[in-house]
Parts: structure tokens; sequence; C-alpha cells
């Protein structure tokens, strides 16, 4: 990771970390770097979430790369999966996403996406990066009839949902479903998405004002998604994040089923109907343990990655897989998709439900989760780097391994999108997961705390 781009983008609290000048220069850079063939003016495609800095943003930007000479499609609100799609149909160089995904509404950022729709690699980061910074030359502003132009795309909702649809063979029909929008990009394409597939949708939080956004409600905060779902006897519920690349579903009996769960229903089918490439799921460091064995029962192989999307696909891509995700949700189905998508996630798991007519309380037994503890250890940027050489807890996590032994493991790690520090442990015990979690998390934050 560079001074800028953590592992999704570039990303602060909107207006003090993340300006308006630092957008229109990331508009800029991204313009130099990602031009296809140096072209006189290079096309590209943004969209937003429904933050309230995400206009300012998104204008910043748009300013940025007409400054420079690129046209500008701009899609409005929209999900951030919608825009890795767009980018390809709409024939562009390069997309932009303004969002901070599951983050509080004064957070935004920034996320870039190449014209195959796929995140940048850490090299292009760099070099857009070096612009920006001072460090590289290579835009030049633009006058008079070279100037960029801005266009609205009128059709970007109904062409996204257009093609969700077109990846599932089966309706939705006699289906009663609830949608969590986290009052976020879904809310403008999950009603239309799902009722046209034919399910009885049951819409919440799909009111934004922009300050609500991921409050309270969501993939984050799925537990009034839980309550609905089982108050109101529907068949399942789908939550997704603030710009939808997210989803957790809930099933009948009211119970919260998260990227894990939900990678194992979908493989164990792709696997019988000979759809799982080479056999072979990716997942990362953070994947639960009942994955990893449930794997092991059902003949699959599992590859491990560093936490982030990104790196999923990178794999994926590396060793021609199809199939990938993360625990948080982040699931990519690459025979449809670029990047990780909620509402491609949610109707792949429903059309399996239609097609075999089983319950998702039965569907989700596939798998038994480790009991898992998270904690957040919030700290400074400067804690941040030291936590990379504290030698105390260098030796509280060596501990910390040796209590949860051959049942269990920890994973200790910076986060790359916001400034907290990882406590993850699992066993097959509850009380020594959540014991040993507590007691490293005591040892970094009163290490990292006065840093």
């Amino acid at each position: 990771m560079g001074i800028l781009f953590g592992t999704d983008g570039i990303r602060g609290i909107a207006n003090q970390d993340l300006t308006p000048e630092l957008a229109m220069s990331v508009g800029r850079a991204a313009a130099a770097v990602l031009s296809a063939d140096n072209r006189r003016h290079p096309k590209f495609v943004i969209g937003c979430d429904t933050r309230l800095s995400s206009g300012m943003l998104s204008s910043a930007a748009i300013a940025g790369l007409c400054s420079v000479g690129a046209d500008v499609i701009d899609l409005g609100v929209i999900p951030t999966p919608a825009v890795a799609y767009l980018v390809g149909k709409y024939k562009a160089d390069a997309g932009i996403m303004i969002s901070a995904s599951h983050n509080p509404f004064e957070y935004n950022g920034l996320k870039i996406f190449s014209g195959d729709g796929y995140k940048l690699p850490d090299a292009l980061e760099e070099e857009i990066e070096n612009i920006i910074t001072g460090n590289s030359h290579r835009h030049q502003q633009m006058t008079a009839a070279d100037v960029g132009r801005v266009s609205r795309a009128e059709n970007a909702v109904k062409d996204y949902v257009d093609h969700l649809k077109s990846t599932v063979p089966y309706s939705l029909d006699g289906m009663k479903i609830a949608v969590d929008c986290a009052n976020g990009s879904a809310s403008v394409t999950a009603q239309r998405l799902f009722t046209e597939l034919g399910a009885d949708c049951h819409m919440i939080f799909d009111t934004p004002n922009g300050t609500n956004i991921n409050k309270g409600c969501g993939s984050t905060h799925p537990e009034a998604l839980c309550a609905y779902v089982k108050e109101h006897q529907l068949d399942a519920g789908c939550a997704f994040d603030g710009d939808a690349d997210r989803c957790f579903c809930v099933d009948d009996q009211g119970r919260l089923i998260d990227g894990d769960n939900i990678m194992a229903i979908l493989a164990q089918d792709m696997k019988m109907r000979g759809k799982l490439a080479k056999n072979t799921i990716v997942g990362t460091i953070m994947t639960n343990l009942g994955f990893v064995k449930f794997c092991e029962e059902n003949g699959i192989d599992f590859a491990a990655t560093k936490v982030g999307d990104r790196y999923v696909l990178e794999q994926m891509l590396l060793e021609d897989f199809n199939f990938g995700g993360e625990q948080s949700g982040h699931i990519i189905f690459r025979d449809f998709a670029t990047t990780g998508d909620g509402q491609l996630t949610a109707i792949q798991l429903l059309s399996q439900i239609r097609r075999t007519g089983e319950k998702l309380s039965d569907l989700s037994n596939c798998m038994t989760k480790f009991p898992q503890s998270m904690i957040n250890v919030k700290v400074s940027s400067e804690g941040k780097l030291a936590f990379y050489t504290d030698l105390a807890i260098k030796q509280a996590s060596e501990k910390a391994r040796e209590k949860l032994g051959a049942d269990g493991r920890l994973v200790l790690r910076a986060s790359g999108t916001e400034p907290l520090i990882r406590v993850m442990t699992e066993h097959r015990d509850p009380v020594i997961a959540d014991e040993v979690a507590k007691e490293l998390a005591a040892v970094v934050e009163k290490q990292l705390s006065n840093k």
C-alpha cells in the first residue's frame, strides 16, 4: 500500500482526509495513466453512493478528468459493481466509484477500475499516486475544444439490472423476501431487480438521506433484517452494504448467513453441476475454519489469500478459478462479474433455493462455523505503523497462538481501510476464543494507544 491507496482504493473522512482538491487530482492523474493509446479524448464512467459528500467529490473528480481532456459519462448513484460492469459495456477506458463502502457516512473514498472492469493493480495505483504527489508529471491542462465533455447515462440502472437478470435461468416467482439496502446504492437498483425476477419484495432501509447510509442497517448491522424476516415469516432476506458489493443473507428462521456460509452453499451446488472451475474456491486468511473443514469434507480445494477482494480476484485470475470471496460478503463470480457484487450473490443464492425447492435454513447446514471472536482496536496512523515492529505485541501474539493450539487460530492485522488493528481468534470452544482475543487486544491497545 502507498500513501494514498489502501486495500480498496483511497479512503478517508470527506473534506478532511479526502478533499475535493484530492479528488480532482485523482481524476487528472487517472486520466493520464489509464487513457488507452493516448487518444485525444479518453472516456471515463463515474458513479457514486448516497452519502452526503459523494456529489461533491464526484463533481471534483469529473472536473479533474475534463480538465485534462477526458470525456465523462456520469452514472449517478449506482452500486460499485455496476461501475465495473458498465465501464466495459460503454466502452470506456476506465471507471471511478465514489464510495466508502461499509464505512459511516462521514467517510468517503475513490475506487478506480481499468477498462476491463477490474480494480487496478498496485503498479498502476503507484503511478497515479506518483503524479498526485508530484513525483511524476504526465498530464496537461486542456483549453478550448480540447476540454472534456460530460454526459449523463440515462439507462445505467436498467443496463446493469438487465445484466444481473441474465445470470439466473430461474425466476424468483413465489418467493417472499426482505431486502435491506443499507440506505445506500442498492436503493436505486434492488427493488427493480428482485421484482422483475418475480419475488414478493419487502424493502427496508431504502430511503437514503445522505447521512443514514449503513447506520444501524445493511450487512454491517443485519439485526433488524433478521428480526423482520422471522416476524413476517419470509423465505429469506438479503442485506447489502453502502455500495452494494457485499451481501449477507438471512434464512427463513431469521438466522444470519454470512459470506463463508453463502459460498459453501453455492460451491456445493456448483461442484455438483460441474460449474466449479478446477474444483477450487478462493478465500482469505479470515475465512472461517469451519469453511476450510467443509471444503475438506466435500473434496473441494481451498486457496487462501491476504484480506481484500482484490487479492482474491488476483488469485482467481492467476490460476483461472471462477469462484471466491470473503467472510464479509464480497463474493466474486468470475463467470459473470469482475468484482464482488452483493446483488449478484443474492440472486444466485435465491435462484438455487427456487430451483431446488429447499429452505435456506436446511441448505446452510452444509457447514459448521467455528466460534470466532473479533475485536477492533482503534489506533492513530502512527500507532498503525508501530504495530508492525512492536516486540511486546509479537510476543503476546505468539503466546496467543500457543493457547489456541491445533483447535484454533489467530489472525492479527492492520485494517487496510480504517485506523484499526483487528484481532480475530477462532476455537472450537467459544470461551477460549473470546479470552484469547481480549487478552491480546488489551496488549495491542496498551502498546499503541500513546503512539
